[in-house]
């Protein structure tokens, strides 16, 4: 059985090769789309991006049904890690939008529903995030984490489903009668080593997180330990 770093080690390698096999794909491989011109190859990233920020988020709920179940810290680990991750993907997900909108919109940014339902998913585990560290005994955050995780989670279905059952000028790719961009053969192909690239980044990137919070939790127990036998030696020489 493989040892967790080398697990963390394999997954992040594969996970590099495959990022840089769907950038080369995307800028070589991808046609141009008809429409909306060299700036749709944004957009490969852009769903990417987004794909893993609701997935962290699904699986931080999940991980948070699993505490509630079995108790056990490894699992506030992982609802914290994936939450972390959610929000670095969320943020690239809005930022390469706006990259996208500029010469598409004409303007950086509207309210439209998807955007507006995307802005509050993301402030919702941004609070999630402050939250919790404002909270110092273990048992207690974690219990904290495992019910917000799965509460908030409401704001991802409603994220996918607002460009589907509201009018909306963003752009559906899947799940729609009506497909707003000429996707042929090659971008598809493309569209889906990208999703796999970011999906084994996001496994990649919780694994190695959640061990870091562990050896930050480690060191802190270490250091209280520490603190408290030197006010024990302190107190034995008074």
């Amino acid at each position: 059985m493989l040892s967790e770093n080398k697990t963390i080690t394999i997954l992040s390698v594969l996970a590099a090769i495959l990022f840089v096999f769907a950038f080369f794909m995307v800028i070589f491989y991808a046609p141009i789309e008809v429409n909306m011109g060299l700036v749709q190859k944004v957009f490969y990233f852009h769903m990417s991006a987004a794909w893993v920020g609701m997935l962290a988020f699904l699986m931080a709920a999940v991980f948070g049904i699993l505490y509630l179940v079995h108790k056990d810290l490894k699992w506030d680990r992982l609802i914290a890690s994936s939450v972390e991750i959610g929000l670095l993907f969320t943020v690239i997900c809005i930022l390469s939008g706006m990259i996208w909108a500029r010469p598409i919109w004409n303007t950086w940014w509207t309210w439209d529903p998807r955007l507006t339902t995307v802005t509050i998913m993301a402030f919702t585990y941004i609070a999630f995030m402050l939250l919790r560290r404002s909270m110092d005994e273990p048992s207690k955050r974690a219990q904290f984490s495992a019910i917000y995780a799965i509460i908030g989670f409401v704001t991802v279905p409603l994220t996918f489903f607002s460009a589907r059952l509201l009018r909306t000028i963003h752009p559906v790719i899947f799940g729609s009668g009506e497909v707003d961009m000429n996707l042929n053969q090659p971008m598809l192909t493309t569209m889906f080593i990208s999703l796999g690239a970011f999906t084994v980044m996001y496994v990649a990137l919780l694994l190695q997180r959640a061990r870091l919070m562990q050896a930050e939790e480690t060191l802190m127990q270490l250091r209280l330990q520490t603190e408290s036998d030197a006010d024990w030696e302190d107190q034995a020489d008074a």
